[in-house]
């Protein structure tokens, strides 16, 4: 059958249904042709139509096809020179995935067609492959974006009010008893009634999904039984991952996605989702070649100046995308406003950002990739989220990221891992670290909230296994426990792994509440990983990017819920008191008609701390007083918030100290509302007078409060 054809329209790119026909745009600068493969089914292994795109604007070739409706597979076939050496790997025997597809009908069945190179041959990839990839290939998909929304908006969350959840999308609720099996591990098992009550009811405000967007599975660890889990690979920015999609792979996956984003906003709870712009799914010099490569390998990577053949890599993933190139910032900009204004969308988390910011060999933290963002009114008016690293030279970059981005706060966790472990002289940096990091974002004129605090995330120990390990474990992953961190500022409490001494199954049960109650009091925005709440555990696997199984699901069956509602209370007290997430920086000033400062550093002895003290290498034990009448923060409708004054003594020493409240000036009256030796939060504890002295046990934090008049 031959197909009517129209010279169509160079934008949008990708394949896009207007209700009458499908335009096709693929930008391919260096090629020579580009061929349309139309399928009749994802099992297809040939096309029913090949279709030229002999139109050629700035770069883009396309065409436009009045007979082609919602559903229809397609992919393509790019002509242009196979040199490697400069830089260029055309093959046309290799079936393609358009980088713009809004949906994927499936996943690679590898395959050595797969390679644009003849494998077996010396210099394998300087040599050509006439093997044919398509029946190995799964196919694009041309959806219909129509979508009933009902109105649903996103809830648009203050950061200073905002409590993350990192969450991956299959270890949610793949093991959950209330969620129907068929279902479980899939956008519909979020947006299940059951999540979204355990959502709300826990008290987080965002969700922040790891990687949906489609990726792919390496083949050595599929080789070997694994797979890539986290999802860290992406080869498609538009399409929501269909290994997640209980209801099809045809179109029905976004439908799904979007449901689920507008179930968690019915609920008041936004989504993040954590995205992967700085390298691909293809590899190095060695890797397959799927679809940027084919398409236009020279206008899409870093490649090595004085060796085009091969790619800069500052991921550790084997390349990365070039967005110093208007082609592919403009990929990453319309991938952006897709998932916002199509997706609804309510923020970003960068992998590796720092990647991103690369102009030549240095990070340039005022790169075109932060100068396009800054200017664009959508992608600028959600939540962004740097991962403020890479693994390329000068690539630590926390605190260096402009104004209106947030920033995963490594320094954080580091600090507050160390403290409760109980290394020495950590109390200038734990007191700059429970402040919000003025040190890393204040002269740039950001605020606490530039500070994402965390303790744990999807890469490295879980909270449970933080305070049960002292050394990872990896064996599962089939490396030899040669993959992950090795120097994780973890403590096994005395003795490695699952015990049955009571005394140190309190004191894990202790630390992961001093943890979490460091975490929820801290200025900044706090992010708890899925599953800490409920000391989920990993065996001591700090790395199970690999494994798509029990070590990575939460068990919903062995929820600590003595734990988890700890947490719920912890989540709640932070709500309630402004105090603890104030949207501007403490001055330590008096306040105007108080007469006390916002905030005052305290020694055990309830004398204030002088800058001796903070230097005392040995110390490890202090108290900060909070005052609820400093916050300058605003209720819903423009009334000055004035919040109660808060007395926190934390006691990092492995023996019990006693700690002398302030004098009255600070207070007269004081109640005990939490200590971590115990897992409850009393709003009406026992009342101390000002002056009087408290036990706090060894590595436990106690909390006064101090109601204004």
């Amino acid at each position: 059958m031959s197909l009517t054809k129209y010279p169509g329209n160079p934008f949008p790119l990708g394949a896009t249904w207007d209700g009458k026909g499908v335009n096709f745009a693929l930008y391919a600068e260096n090629a020579n042709e580009v061929i349309l493969c139309l399928f009749d089914s994802k099992e297809s292994k040939e096309a029913s139509e090949q279709v030229k795109l002999q139109e050629r604007t700035h770069h883009v070739w396309h065409a436009y096809l009045p007979d082609v409706k919602p559903g229809q597979l397609y992919g393509y076939r790019v002509h242009g020179p196979y040199d490697p050496e400069n830089g260029h790997r055309f093959n046309p025997n290799k079936l393609l995935i358009d980088p713009y597809a809004k949906a994927i009908a499936g996943t690679i069945s590898w395959d050595d067609s797969l390679f644009g190179y003849a494998m077996g041959d010396s210099d394998e990839d300087l040599s050509y492959s006439e093997a044919d990839s398509g029946p190995y290939l799964p196919k694009c998909v041309v959806i219909d974006s129509a979508f009933d929304w009902e109105g649903v908006q996103g809830p648009k969350i203050p950061y200073h009010q905002s409590i993350i959840y990192e969450a991956h999308v299959k270890g949610l609720t793949q093991t959950h008893p209330d969620i129907p099996e068929e279902i479980r591990g899939t956008y519909a098992g979020i947006a299940h009634p059951v999540t979204i009550k355990y959502l709300q009811e826990l008290g987080i405000t965002a969700i922040e999904l790891m990687p949906v967007h489609h990726f792919v599975t390496d083949r050595h660890l599929q080789d070997i039984g694994l797979t890539n889990y986290w999802g860290y690979n992406t080869i498609g920015y538009f399409a929501p991952d269909v290994r997640y999609s209980a209801n099809g792979v045809q179109g029905q996956q976004v439908t799904e996605f979007k449901n689920m984003v507008k179930e968690l906003h019915k609920a008041g709870i936004e989504v993040i989702l954590d995205v992967v712009y700085n390298h691909t799914a293809e590899g190095n010099h060695m890797g397959p070649t799927i679809s940027f490569r084919g398409i236009d390998n020279a206008s899409y990577y870093r490649l090595v100046e004085e060796e085009k053949r091969y790619y800069m890599d500052y991921t550790g993933t084997g390349n990365t995308l070039n967005a110093m190139m208007p082609s592919v910032l403009r990929l990453i900009m319309d991938s952006l406003r897709y998932w916002i204004t199509e997706m609804h969308i309510d923020g970003f988390r960068f992998d590796l950002a720092s990647a991103l910011a690369r102009e030549l060999h240095e990070v340039d933290h005022l790169g075109s990739f932060f100068d396009i963002i800054h200017q664009d009114p959508v992608i600028s008016q959600v939540k962004l989220i740097a991962e403020p690293w890479d693994v390329g030279e000068g690539g630590y970059q926390v605190g260096n990221f402009p104004p209106g981005w947030a920033e995963w706060n490594g320094k954080y966790r580091d600090c507050v891992r160390d403290y409760w472990r109980g290394e020495h002289s950590m109390l200038g940096e734990f007191a700059e670290r429970f402040t919000g990091s003025s040190d890393l974002y204040r002269d740039d004129s950001r605020n606490p909230t530039a500070s994402i605090n965390f303790v744990t995330a999807h890469d490295g120990f879980t909270l449970h296994d933080l305070v049960s390990y002292n050394e990872k474990h990896n064996e599962e992953n089939g490396e030899d426990n040669n993959d992950g961190e090795s120097h994780n500022r973890s403590w096994n409490c005395g003795e490695e792994g699952p015990t049955d001494d009571d005394s140190i199954i309190a004191l894990r049960n202790r630390q992961k509440r001093n943890f979490l109650t460091t975490l929820f009091l801290s200025q900044g925005v706090p992010m708890l990983v899925a599953g800490d709440e409920l000391s989920r555990t990993q065996h001591g696997n700090n790395n199970a990017y690999c494994q798509d199984n029990e070590i990575s699901w939460i068990d919903w069956n062995k929820a600590d819920n003595e734990l988890l509602n700890f947490t719920k209370s912890l989540i709640d007290f932070r709500k309630k008191h402004p105090v603890f997430c104030r949207r501007r920086w403490f001055q330590g000033q008096p306040i105007k008609g108080v007469g006390l400062e916002d905030i005052a550093w305290f020694l055990p002895s309830g004398n204030e701390m002088t800058e001796e003290n903070w230097n005392h290498d040995y110390a490890k034990s202090l108290a900060v007083f909070l005052n609820g009448r400093g916050i300058r923060s605003l209720n819903q409708v423009g009334k000055q918030i004035v919040d109660d004054n808060f007395y926190v003594m934390f006691n990092a020493h492995s023996e019990p100290l006693s700690f002398k409240l302030p004098p009255k000036k600070y207070g007269d009256q004081w109640t005990k509302v939490l200590d971590t030796n115990e897992s409850r939060i009393e709003e009406e504890g026992k009342v101390y007078t000002a002056g009087k002295t408290i036990q706090v046990q060894a590595r436990a934090v106690i909390i006064m409060h101090h109601p204004q008049h």
